[in-house]
């Protein structure tokens, strides 16, 4: 059985990726989407693909792995996760429609394509103060809040402006009162294996930018109520490896943020107790057939 590793930078994770496999037997090379090319015109075999059973995406190039892991798709590679998961999680508004389209409760959300417009709909319909995020992005990067209209229109100026095609569309929720904090549940297959309070005392609680991680319980009444939403926005987006934040509003309790594909878990290891690249792993050998294994 051959296992790659998709990912241009190794980081902890991805260290602790490789030691999880190298303890069941298995040495996953690695594969640089940076130094990698196919040709398209033809059904052909390229040398990096030959003999792959598997591809565990671990890229921070969410467009890149994308098109990456549809090539690798087509040649028969099994990938985890898919593209059409990768696809949906990692795009903001793809996964806002997965989560309606599966009545899972998320924040209030808007999408308008001009700053006209999302300047109408902030002050005519739904207020301030807002949060404006990129469709595509992660680690809180770029995620502006928006205290008041002159605060919007600076913000929207800046993205006309100075950024790409997935700043055109403004990307509006209602800003939740939280109580200084988040939730990551991970989510492996059909399991919720374990979650994260994410504290700060700034407004975006990401570990990235200084939050600081303590266990959270998947127990009792709560618990079952957070391991139930996060598993549901999992299989909204299509399911496998994944990690769901969630935040908590005084009236309407657990709303589901976004779900992560690529998700970062070094500092959640710890304080939850659960070998979660050690799970990630054994899920994926278990979905590989078992003649390929042997």
């Amino acid at each position: 059985m051959s296992v790659a590793i998709l990912a241009s930078r190794i980081r902890v994770e991805e260290k602790l990726l490789i030691e999880a496999y190298l303890d069941r037997g298995i040495n996953p090379r690695r594969i640089d989407d940076r130094r990698t090319s196919f040709r398209l015109d033809a059904d052909g075999s390229e040398n990096v693909l030959d003999g792959l059973s598997v591809l565990h995406d671990r890229s921070i190039a969410y467009g890149t792995s994308v098109h990456l892991l549809e090539i690798a798709e087509a040649r028969g590679v099994q990938c985890v996760n898919t593209s059409s998961v990768v696809r949906c999680a990692g795009d903001k508004l793809r996964t806002s429609i997965a989560l309606e389209r599966a009545s899972v409760p998320q924040p209030e959300t808007r999408v308008a394509f001009s700053p006209e417009e999302a300047l109408r709909v902030l002050d005519e319909e739904l207020g301030y103060p807002a949060v404006v995020k990129p469709t595509i992005g992660s680690w809180g990067r770029m995620v502006a809040r928006l205290n008041d209209r002159h605060a919007a229109e600076a913000v929207f100026e800046d993205r006309a402006v100075l950024g790409g095609w997935t700043h055109r569309s403004l990307y509006l929720q209602r800003l939740i009162q939280k109580p200084g904090r988040d939730i990551r549940v991970f989510v492996i297959g059909d399991q919720p294996i374990c979650a994260i309070f994410r504290t700060s005392e700034h407004w975006i609680t990401n570990t990235a930018l200084g939050g600081k991680t303590s266990n959270c319980p998947l127990t009792g009444r709560d618990g079952t109520r957070l391991a139930e939403l996060a598993l549901a926005a999992a299989k909204a987006v299509g399911g496998g490896i994944l990690a769901v934040d969630i935040v908590e509003e005084p009236d309407l309790g657990p709303l589901v943020l976004e779900v992560n594909h690529s998700m970062e878990f070094r500092n959640s290891i710890a304080p939850t107790g659960v070998d979660i690249p050690g799970a990630m792993v054994d899920w994926v050998l278990a979905r590989v057939p078992a003649e390929v294994i042997s």
